[in-house]
């Protein structure tokens, strides 16, 4: 049968009873629209939550770690030497912190095509000295250029300027937690006791905050030559190299050849941070599982108009099969009639779900847990789009399988004896 003219039997049908097709396509435009807007805003909101953490942690920590050694005297010791040796409370040895030959390190991680880039580190454990009391933190020294470049370094700093922490000598940035503890304005001068009991005066460039307050209340930055004069260190001593990877699902694999490589300890993201990755999925499932239950009981919805549209049109039916139309013609027919519905209905839907996600990314979010945010976060990835459109026509085509399928075996005799 001529495709027009089934295409154009489809439109009649539609436009006969158009309140009824005018309901369907409302059904699907809400479907695909709070889809669009559920899933882009659950994802947006899952993207800041881990970024929280996943932002300033590095992809692989190469670091040593304190520890046992593995060889201990007795396995040496002739006698036991082919023994099983059980060896209890073993303490660590004499083990540095520092990581060995850290420069040359350094360079064979930047020149792997692998690494975007690598920035060392260095952890101080300090009291600051309120009066006469003393209250724990620490002063982790950085590259604050690599640290903005690499791990946004910049964006957490709420008050001052982040590079002022490596053009003012013996500066610190306070976590805003700490800040807040130790009542310090920026320009006020803080008093740090180091492990070793030596004590320096530190001037407060700037306020960080990270969003989490636990950690906002005893971390805070200074550059790394400002921490290794409170240690007492060299300018080569650094106990951690930070890297970020091209590709974060590559961190476990570099970690273990970088292990194995420079004789260190070295920490993948996904190890560090397992329990954000799970509860990112976790959310994301919910939101597609709730956007797709929306889009199938759309799906139900067109299913019983087509039915009550047969049912209602038993006698058209009847005269397009008495006039040469065949059951595949007549299913064709309905089948036309779903994909229609579900094609304008979801296309408009793809467009009123990106409105309410513009509405929604603009609309003011200010906290002070979260300095970096403004507005609520949106995720605006094409992929929803394609997946609510795709699911729209084949969620209607199979509402419209059935019914078409019942329509396309009417007998017309017994419709026309019947009547």
């Amino acid at each position: 049968m001529n495709k027009k003219l089934i295409i154009s039997i489809a439109k009649s049908l539609l436009l006969a009873r158009w309140r009824q097709s005018l309901v369907a396509a409302v059904g699907v435009t809400f479907s695909i629209a709070m889809f669009i807007t559920l899933l882009g805003f659950m994802t947006g909101l899952n993207d800041l939550l881990d970024g929280l953490i996943l932002n300033r942690t590095p992809h692989i920590r190469l670091y040593n770690q304190i520890k046992p050694s593995e060889n201990q005297p007795v396995n040496a010791a002739a006698e036991f030497k082919d023994s099983y040796n059980f060896i209890h409370s073993v303490k660590a040895g004499i083990t540095r912190q520092e990581l060995y030959n850290s420069g040359p390190v350094m360079q064979a991680v930047k020149a792997d095509a692998r690494v975007v880039g690598a920035a060392p580190k260095l952890t101080a454990q300090v009291f600051f000295n309120e009066g006469t009391i003393d209250i724990t933190g620490v002063i982790n020294g950085i590259e604050v250029e690599e640290e903005m470049r690499l791990f946004n370094f910049r964006d957490y700093v709420t008050a001052g300027s982040a590079i002022d922490v490596k053009n003012v000598a013996n500066s610190i940035i306070l976590g805003k937690g700490l800040a807040d503890i130790l009542v310090a304005d920026i320009g006020d001068v803080v008093q740090v006791t180091t492990a070793q009991g030596e004590r320096f005066p530190l001037k407060v460039v700037g306020y960080f905050q990270s969003g989490i307050q636990e950690i906002d209340k005893v971390q805070s930055f200074a550059s790394i030559g400002t921490t290794q004069k409170l240690l007492g260190k060299p300018a080569n001593y650094i106990t951690d190299i930070q890297i970020k990877l091209t590709d974060l699902n590559l961190a476990p694999a570099v970690a273990k050849e970088y292990t194995t490589l420079f004789d260190v300890d070295a920490e993948d993201i996904q190890t560090a941070n397992s329990q954000f990755e799970t509860g990112s999925s976790v959310r994301t499932l919910i939101s597609y599982a709730v956007g797709i239950t929306l889009l199938v009981v759309a799906g139900f919805g067109i299913f019983n108009i087509l039915n009550m549209m047969i049912y209602e049109k038993m006698d058209s039916i009847a005269i397009l099969k008495a006039t040469g139309f065949s059951g595949s013609d007549v299913n064709a027919i309905f089948i036309v009639i779903a994909l229609s519905i579900g094609f304008f209905g979801g296309l408009v839907g793809l467009v009123l779900g990106l409105v309410f996600s513009l509405i929604i990314d603009q609309i003011p979010f200010v906290t002070a847990a979260l300095p970096t945010v403004t507005t609520y976060p949106v995720n605006y990835s094409p992929m929803f789009y394609i997946i609510g459109g795709v699911f729209s026509l084949v969620t209607m085509y199979f509402a419209g399988f059935f019914p078409a399928r019942k329509a396309s075996k009417v007998d017309p005799v017994e419709i026309i004896r019947g009547k």
